[in-house]
């Protein structure tokens, strides 16, 4: 060991360790921690020291304790404005959180009465993603856009407004009702979790700069997860998504 890091307190050397770990996805958002007194044991110090290096982290933001329960490695704080026109991915992504996209489905089909009814066309591009935030899977989301308005591009990286702008495509607004549901059977799958479980469901439609219609969205989102709350001012509505503390579901 070094004079210099020998000089630094052992419980900040601890702090530095776990900390290191945690950013590196070894204790993942919402996990327990080790108990304290196998974590004083591992590191060959005492109780007192580990919970000083764990008074660290608690004030760095990066874990949260429970009494009676334990320590747990913080989770993800994420809003998602939805007074904008940015996508879900790129809302998260500029605050600093760790996004990913699986696409389900991709195709064109008949479209389904209902959306024919939004867009007023006979046949759509049926995009079907997987929302997932720090790894955990929080939306299931279909859009429906126009047949022959876009390509079917790769949209695991790039978002769908991004290819619409690409295409020539102004968006200039979007309307959006959310409404709490119960999880079906088949999105359940997709979420890991049991059917009949709570979620919101968002139905959005989007329009371009002649008022016509171009996408239909509906996004299923776990209601243990996320939660959405409205700022109201004189002039305006700001409404968001925040994800909820993940502790609760995580030692269900």
């Amino acid at each position: 060991m070094t004079e210099s890091l020998a000089r630094v307190p052992a419980y900040r050397r601890i702090a530095a360790d776990l900390a290191g770990k945690i950013r590196a996805g070894e204790y993942r958002p919402g996990e327990a921690l080790p108990a304290q007194r196998e974590l004083s044991q591992r590191y060959g110090v005492t109780l007192m020291t580990l919970r000083q290096a764990l008074q660290e982290l608690r004030d760095d933001g990066l874990i949260v304790q429970q009494a009676g329960r334990g320590t747990f490695v913080a989770p993800v704080q994420a809003a998602y404005r939805v007074d904008t026109l940015r996508s879900f991915v790129d809302d998260l992504r500029e605050q600093g959180h760790e996004v990913s996209t699986s696409v389900l489905g991709c195709a064109v089909e008949v479209a389904p009465a209902a959306v024919r009814e939004v867009l007023g066309v006979p046949s759509v591009l049926r995009l079907s993603r997987l929302r997932s935030l720090a790894g955990r899977a929080v939306i299931y989301q279909t859009s429906w856009v126009p047949a022959g308005l876009v390509d079917s591009s790769d949209f695991s990286d790039k978002s769908l407004y991004l290819t619409l702008a690409d295409a020539g495509m102004t968006i200039v607004r979007a309307s959006e009702r959310i409404v709490p549901d119960l999880l079906s059977p088949e999105i359940a799958r997709h979420l890991g979790r049991p059917a009949g479980s709570a979620v919101f469901v968002s139905e959005r439609i989007t329009f371009a700069l002649d008022d016509r219609p171009v996408v239909m969205d509906r996004a299923v989102i776990l209601g243990d997860l996320m939660e959405i709350r409205a700022e109201r001012a004189a002039t305006r509505l700001s409404l968001q998504y925040r994800a909820r503390p993940w502790l609760s579901s995580l030692s269900s």
